[in-house]
């Protein structure tokens, strides 16, 4: 069994990212409306039939925006910490809102989902990865730091989405006040292109297909720069760059340890 991946939007105007199976899936935060959402799963061909969860990694509302109404909508359980919760000020039904805790996997039919702490300045952020027959998929944005708890979870993965916020110069040179500078390069702000580099170089295990750089800087940061200077060390790994304008084209993660990409014509299937 394979799993199907898509950045449905990334960047600071909002996340939200696709992970699936042939039979159920999930969405990694919604920091896009539900109308948003769910037209971008349309032009897609996914069914929000098949969402069986949304997990939410942090408070900021880049990343949870959208999530209240598509959950009362479709009834659609969201996996949060208590304090998540509260600092994010979510009105959840109190039968959709399902507390996680850090390393505990959670069980979505086939999809296995594990939750991870991570640095970043929010009260209880969490990066996850999910797995099905083998195959590990990678959520990993608003990271301040290359920690212990990403490598050891990054280099187990088959593709991820890796967050290469900013470009150290173009931050330095930019119109940015120096308190919100010095905010994204903390140890709790977000990775810089260089950082996350270097993770992949030094942890990308020899089957990661695909590499998903996600939630570029509008400013701070230029596509067309972090492709190239990834593709120049990609060695065989697909590198795409998720935009923060619309929704990717849908992943196969296979799990053989070569790049793949297809329609996936099997998902083609109503929204409703």
């Amino acid at each position: 069994m394979s799993l199907f991946v898509a950045s449905l939007n990334s960047g600071s105007n909002g996340n939200c990212y696709y992970v699936g199976n042939e039979h159920e899936a999930v969405l990694v935060d919604v920091g896009i409306s539900c109308r948003e959402t769910e037209a971008r799963m349309a032009r897609l061909g996914l069914s929000m039939r098949k969402v069986k969860a949304i997990f939410i990694s942090h408070e900021h509302s880049d990343h949870i925006s959208g999530v209240t109404v598509l959950a009362k909508k479709y009834q659609i359980p969201v996996y949060i910490t208590g304090l998540t919760l509260l600092h994010g000020g979510l009105r959840l039904d109190e039968d959709l809102a399902i507390e996680f805790i850090a390393e505990q996997v959670v069980q979505i039919g086939d999809l296995t989902i594990t939750p991870f702490l991570k640095l970043h300045d929010a009260a209880h952020p969490h990066s996850f990865t999910v797995a099905c027959c083998g195959i590990k998929v990678g959520v990993f944005t608003d990271l301040g730091a290359v920690c212990e708890n990403l490598v050891q979870h990054f280099q187990q993965c088959h593709a991820a989405f890796l967050e290469a916020n900013y470009d150290e110069e173009m931050l330095e040179r930019g119109k940015y006040p120096y308190h919100l500078k010095r905010r994204i390069r903390s140890g709790k702000g977000h990775l810089s292109n260089k950082q996350a580099l270097q993770l992949f170089m030094d942890y990308r295990p020899a089957y990661m297909s695909h590499l998903f750089l996600s939630h570029l800087s509008k400013d701070n940061n230029c596509p067309e720069l972090v492709q190239n200077l990834f593709n120049t060390h990609s060695r065989g790994t697909k590198i795409v760059v998720a935009s923060r304008y619309q929704e990717s084209a849908i992943y196969h993660i296979s799990g053989l340890g070569a790049p793949v990409f297809a329609p996936l014509v099997s998902l083609q299937t109503s929204l409703f």
